[in-house]
């Protein structure tokens, strides 16, 4: 049995780590709400074209047709990526202003991915941070703040997974006396907030420990492809070194055709063309993910020479980054379909009711204590002006 002074300790613990992080997990929670159903918020606020009426199965259009289409409308601008829908058949052509300019005048023209037709043409969500979408992507990803705001939230997540452990701690000690699932809901409203609390805490301990933990790893997202880009990477391109982006570039369906080759039973789903940010100025950056429910969310990327259309090499990922991308899905509970969506959603309701139970619990216990104090004071200050009254 845990000593007093440990429990004391746990439970300092507890109180400051919940309640630094308490404002902030509430913005993660309330703006994690509409993106779990991103997908389908976004097919509501879509303005674009309805998808072509084909038959069913009709494969996708030459990659060379669907960049072609995107070169026309913006003569004056370089491809940035082609990038493809894992849930629908359509296409995102990038474009940008110059060669490693995505993100600052980067915009996509989106098309049906089998017949080339353009659905619209203006930013994604994710990159137009003042539509609705994109302000709660900003808001639960980076605050507004890129990196810091990532590595600030990240922390926070961190104190929330601390606060958890503790609260796992202190579960036993404070509830040992009372049979699991009791709420006391006949005496104080504190008292009866403080059942609550652990109640709804203990029920939803696995999930919010793991959405918790795989918000910090995807909060170091963007460090960990630049470790990636700074050391293996720059290994793999050491003997292209110096040399720029080609003046011709081979075709990018050739280049599509190398990858599927060197990597059989994978599908593409994303394409840095030379230049990239977050490529090679020398080559084609093909992603290939796997086709099962597992080896979907694992990417592998295959450098093709920009300049010849060969094959350069198939870059294994590091061990961080397929932790990465498979805390992704756990994360955001994306791949089970709308049913996982909708429980997602109802413990991330019930997270946001212990967090919102723990603040008030806080509030009240501080002013139960300055009342008593106060009472303490007005009780002294009587005693000694009796004292000073003459008999």
């Amino acid at each position: 049995m845990a000593s007093a002074s440990t429990i004391k300790t746990w439970y300092v613990v507890h109180k400051w780590t919940s309640l630094i992080c308490t404002a902030f997990l509430l913005i993660i929670c309330l703006t994690g709400l509409p993106l779990v159903f991103h997908h389908e918020i976004e097919h509501w606020l879509d303005d674009g074209k309805p998808l072509s009426d084909v038959p069913a199965g009709t494969p996708r259009a030459n990659f060379d047709k669907l960049v072609a289409q995107a070169r026309s409308m913006y003569p004056a601008e370089v491809v940035d990526y082609l990038s493809f829908d894992p849930d629908e058949p359509q296409a995102f052509v990038g474009m940008a202003k110059k060669p490693g300019d995505g993100l600052a005048s980067g915009h996509a023209v989106r098309m049906d991915a089998r017949t080339g037709d353009v659905l619209l043409d203006g930013p994604l969500y994710s990159q137009d941070r003042f539509s609705f979408m994109g302000i709660m992507l900003s808001l639960h990803v980076d605050l507004f703040a890129s990196l810091p705001g990532e590595l600030f939230l990240g922390f926070m997540g961190l104190l929330f997974c601390v606060a958890i452990v503790s609260g796992v701690v202190l579960y036993g000690p404070f509830m040992k006396k009372l049979e699991f699932g009791t709420v006391r809901a006949s005496r104080s409203t504190r008292l009866k907030w403080l059942d609550l609390h652990n109640l709804l805490g203990i029920v939803t301990l696995v999930w919010a420990f793991v959405v918790g933990l795989t918000g910090v790893v995807n909060e170091l997202s963007t460090p960990l492809f630049r470790l990636w880009q700074s050391t293996e990477l720059v290994g793999i391109l050491e003997p292209y070194k110096g040399q720029g982006i080609p003046a011709e570039l081979a075709s990018v369906q050739s280049a599509a055709d190398t990858a599927r080759q060197a990597m059989p039973g994978t599908e593409i789903s994303f394409i840095a063309f030379p230049g990239n940010a977050y490529g090679s100025p020398h080559h084609y950056l093909v992603w290939m993910r796997g086709d099962t429910p597992l080896t979907s969310r694992l990417n592998t990327p295959v450098l093709v020479d920009g300049a010849t259309g060969a094959l350069t090499t198939v870059a294994r990922m590091p061990w961080y980054l397929t932790a990465l991308e498979l805390s992704r899905p756990l994360h955001f509970g994306d791949y089970g379909g709308m049913p996982l969506k909708i429980i997602w959603a109802l413990l991330d309701l019930i997270t946001i009711v212990v967090l919102v139970s723990g603040l008030y619990l806080w509030l009240a216990r501080r002013r139960a204590t300055e009342a008593r104090i106060a009472d303490l004071m007005r009780k002294h200050e009587a005693a000694a002006a009796a004292q000073r009254t003459p008999a």
